[in-house]
């Protein structure tokens, strides 16, 4: 970069972790370079959006924005309680300058007149939960920069990398009514509820579920009777946690063979489980997700209000305690239904989720969620409180 382009062009800082130059023979002829690599999620927050053709689409005011997608919450949900997984999870962002200066030894690069061109949800999440005092920290990002001074080129990748047509599982399963049965289940005691059905469906009312978040519900719920995924004498379920994509391909699996001569009956009162259970599932979700037992416990990684209402507690913290009221699925004639007797139990789970957080998962919520000692230690209480009842 020459001297009199730096003092033309403002330049804006932007630390990193890793950076590699992945500039191709036909970038060097079009006078282009092309960068890419990891940086801290701080990185950033600083940079304009002047050129993407997208803005952030939940600017507001308030903890949890109404008008939050389901692509908002997303990455809200992968930053809150699977951070360490960010960086493989989101596709990053792609950033456009027009002359980059690196700095290898000091670890940054100052871009001139950049602007991000891909990712500026991304950002705006990061930009809440900074507001919030919810960032994770050490967390990086994967960014690539492209460094041109082709202002139609600009433009033309803008376009193109907002508008890429990626067909997600969950797609593909709603196109061929694989929820259909789930959503009639869940209907019937919730008459206004939906099923987003596909990648592109961007709720924003508390009317329309999550349905991969609730099959991995379902799923940790799954009483060791109906298990068909191991021989152990207690169903491993810590995978109900982090693998949204494995509980829907199982769930698919399940619709494929519930139908079929070998282990056809099995596969079907599986599948029955699944559509008696899933509006119970759903409310003991969002039941324990602001469970108010959790106030006073100290527990840091929990969202409080400004009274201290309990506003949003971590997956990681929920699973292994939901997982353990698997014991309390029965089946009462031909229909499943959840049988937890009282909320004296609830007290008795927290107190135990607490110290699991604490001596196990070393206050990690992350942690927690993937830890198969965190789970054991909150069934057996469950186990014991039935055998006692």
């Amino acid at each position: 970069m020459s001297k009199s382009t730096s003092l033309k062009r403002k330049a804006t800082r932007f630390d990193f972790h890793s950076l590699r130059n992945l500039s191709s023979p036909e970038d060097s002829t079009s006078n282009r370079k092309i960068y890419t690599g990891q940086a801290p999620l701080t990185s950033i927050l600083g940079l304009p959006t002047d050129e993407n053709v997208r803005t952030y689409l939940a600017e507001a005011t308030g903890k949890l924005r109404k008008s939050y997608t389901s692509v908002h919450k997303a990455i809200r949900d992968t930053l809150l309680n699977y951070p360490s997984d960010f960086s493989v999870l989101n596709s990053g962002i792609v950033i456009v300058a027009r002359d980059v200066a690196v700095e290898e030894k000091d670890k940054f690069i100052s871009l001139y007149d950049p602007s991000i061109i891909n990712g500026a949800q991304t950002q705006g999440i990061i930009k809440d939960l900074q507001a919030d005092g919810r960032l994770p920290e050490n967390i990086h990002i994967k960014f690539e920069i492209i460094v041109t001074d082709d202002e139609e080129l600009i433009a033309e990748v803008s376009i193109a990398r907002n508008f890429q047509n990626d067909v997600l599982a969950v797609s593909i399963a709603g196109r061929l009514g694989q929820f259909d049965d789930l959503e009639k289940s869940i209907q019937k005691v919730y008459p206004k509820y939906s099923l987003r059905r596909s990648e592109s469906e961007y709720p924003n009312g508390s009317d329309v579920i999550d349905t991969e978040k609730l099959l991995q519900v379902i799923t940790s719920l799954i009483p060791q009777e109906l298990w068909m995924r191991s021989s152990e004498e207690s169903p491993n379920k810590v995978y109900t946690y982090s693998m949204k994509a494995r509980c829907l391909k199982e769930f698919q699996e399940i619709i494929k063979n519930k139908d079929g001569a070998e282990n056809g009956k099995e596969y079907a009162a599986l599948y029955k489980f699944y559509l008696d259970i899933a509006p119970h599932a759903w409310a003991l979700y969002t039941r324990w997700k602001s469970h108010q037992g959790f106030a006073g416990t100290g527990i840091r990684s929990i969202e409080r209000g400004t009274d201290r209402e309990i506003l949003e507690v971590p997956d990681g913290i929920i699973f292994p305690i939901i997982s353990s009221l698997s014991v309390f699925a029965e089946k009462k004639g031909s229909s499943w239904k959840l049988n937890i007797p009282s909320d004296k139990i609830d007290k008795l789970l927290i107190e135990t989720a607490k110290r699991s957080y604490i001596e196990i998962a070393d206050h990690n919520p992350q942690n927690m969620g993937k830890s198969k000692a965190c789970y054991s230690s909150l069934l057996q209480i469950s186990s014991l409180y039935k055998s006692l009842a």
